[in-house]
């Protein structure tokens, strides 16, 4: 139970709650382990559950003529499947599945409904995150309309610095692996076009690329290049 109340404590959605409280929710939690390629659910299901990732990596994407678009990577700690908590019958908007064997924590929308009706504070925080996830899918779809290739890239690059990055020596070091072609579905576009704007940017020594994993050596010169 302590471990967690602890990851519990570091979910924007939790955050807020008082250890009392946190005592109180984490029996609703079924820890549950998956496969590496796991689906979990599919585009179109019936959302009923919440996950809170304790290890592993999920990705959520979606099919666009016969095209994998990624629209999230979620690690340790990051959580999905919210709007199953909002209201009850909403379909899936995307498909999740697990790119490595993973540790989740899942929580059924009809257990949750229970605490949410005595915890006003939870439902706003609900409601904020709810709202900040339909901002940056708003976001996405906008970069996908109306930036080129190159700037998306740079765009995505410096977005997962701003989740997964940790300082190091020589830059901002991305602690998730991501192939070329990983890379190129959270873009939206073919691997090649990836390839070539991560080679151009490598020879500007912008970044460096070591086992799948980037290291951007000056942050604020890349997003020089988004604006």
């Amino acid at each position: 139970m302590s471990k967690l109340i602890t990851l519990l404590h570091d979910v924007p959605l939790f955050q807020d709650l008082s250890v009392a409280e946190l005592e109180t929710i984490v029996p609703l939690f079924v820890e549950r382990k998956f496969k590496k390629g796991t689906i979990l659910f599919f585009e179109g299901d019936v959302g009923e559950e919440f996950y809170l990732i304790h290890s592993g990596v999920v990705k959520i994407y979606r099919i666009d003529n016969s095209k994998e678009i990624i629209l999230s990577l979620f690690r340790e700690g990051d959580f999905f499947g919210e709007m199953s908590l909002v209201q009850k019958g909403l379909k899936r908007s995307a498909t999740a599945e697990t790119l490595e064997a993973c540790s989740l924590y899942t929580l059924m929308r009809s257990d949750f409904q229970q605490f949410m009706e005595r915890s006003p504070r939870l439902c706003l925080k609900l409601m904020e995150v709810t709202m900040e996830r339909l901002r940056k899918a708003n976001e996405k779809i906008y970069d996908l309309t109306f930036l080129d290739v190159r700037t998306r890239t740079i765009k995505t690059i410096c977005r997962l610095a701003e989740e997964y990055g940790q300082p190091k020596a020589g830059g901002m070091f991305i602690d998730m692996k991501l192939t070329h072609q990983q890379l190129a579905n959270m873009v939206g576009t073919v691997r090649e076009s990836v390839t070539k704007v991560l080679q151009e940017l490598q020879e500007d020594d912008h970044i460096a690329i070591d086992k799948k994993h980037i290291l951007i050596k000056d942050i604020q010169a890349m997003k020089k290049q988004i604006y």
